[in-house]
């Protein structure tokens, strides 16, 4: 019989006078002995932190990179993903909620060292690792060692994640972080607190800090409808991006779809999420998409200079056309893609 992964000392945590602050993310839980944190997955067992979800995985595929969604980091590339249980959102909308509301004894998990898996990326011919499906930051002790060992492995690294990092684990990831996918939920506060449980100001400082680190960045904006889909918002987020990132930036608008708490709403009309381009677009930023929608021409990535067509997908096949070397063959401007 396999032997069971046993639980891991936490990173990123103080004690005081028996209880433990974690500074893992930034609800920065205080936590008694006995107790868990937020994420359901961390608690504090005699002053001492744990996590509970090391070496634990509740789900594992071979995605194109493309599913994350990243349209510009290895197009064409399979990765090898992962998932546990926690989170530290409650999202009302979560499309994966059944895992990211479970604890480690909710459902039954594979026991896979982050080594494990990182083996299964190469033997499975994946040129990635991802950490997927539920948030990624509540799982940073596996997901770390595992991104240090796709590094040695010549293996790129991924992050798709809610944002919600606090300085120090930007600081301890970043290094070993190759790309990441953020979900900005909206640009607002109140939306925020209501429907996630947790702030908009952290998200948006920890996107500027892993960009700035120099991981590839892009940001997924679900679009719900009455809910974050007034122009003001849509406006509002492209003007971040432009101004605080850089134009070069993807986008994704994705399309909702009733899940989870809420599912008294419409999915997103395909016309709302062709106005979020056309307001992204004419904020000035140069790539962006609409997600969600299989066969929308918005899934095809355009040269910002001349306009050709450079990338074209079909679900999730992907065929780069018209590049030379890494400039647009059509006009010769530089593409702002990973190969």
């Amino acid at each position: 019989m396999k032997e069971k992964v046993p639980v891991r000392e936490a990173l990123l945590y103080e004690r005081f006078d028996g209880r433990v602050r974690c500074d893992l993310c930034a609800h920065r839980c205080s936590i008694a002995p006995g107790e868990r944190g937020i994420c359901g997955v961390r608690e504090n067992r005699g002053g001492d932190l744990y996590s509970l979800n090391y070496g634990k995985v509740s789900s594992e595929a071979v995605d194109p990179v493309e599913k994350k969604p990243l349209y510009h980091f290895h197009p064409g590339t399979r990765v090898m993903s992962f998932g546990t249980v926690g989170c530290n959102f409650r999202c009302g909308f979560c499309q994966n909620y059944r895992v990211s509301t479970a604890g480690p004894e909710d459902l039954p998990l594979r026991d896979r060292s982050p080594v494990e898996g990182v083996k299964m990326a190469e033997e499975r011919g994946c040129s990635g690792v991802a950490y997927t499906y539920n948030e990624p930051v509540v799982w940073m002790e596996h997901a770390l060692e595992g991104c240090r060992e796709a590094e040695d492995r010549d293996l790129y690294t991924v992050f798709v994640t809610n944002g919600f990092f606090t300085p120090e684990s930007v600081a301890l990831v970043a290094p070993h972080l190759d790309a990441a996918n953020v979900d900005v939920k909206a640009m607002d506060e109140d939306f925020y607190r209501k429907v996630t449980s947790s702030r908009l100001e952290p998200v948006l400082n920890s996107c500027e800090e892993l960009y700035e680190r120099g991981v590839h960045l892009e940001l997924t904006y679900l679009v719900v409808p009455t809910k974050n889909d007034s122009e003001e918002s849509l406006a509002k987020f492209a003007d971040w991006v432009r101004d605080s990132l850089g134009p070069e930036v993807p986008v994704h608008f994705s399309r909702f779809h009733p899940a989870h708490l809420i599912r008294d709403l419409p999915n997103t009309p395909v016309e709302t999420l062709e106005e979020a381009h056309s307001i992204a677009k004419e904020s000035g930023l140069h790539y962006v998409y609409v997600g969600n929608v299989p066969g929308h021409e918005y899934e095809d990535t355009y040269c910002p200079g001349c306009g050709s067509k450079i990338i074209n997908r079909s679900g999730f096949a992907v065929d780069v056309q018209h590049v030379d070397d890494g400039k647009c063959a059509e006009c010769g401007r530089e593409v702002d893609v990973v190969y």
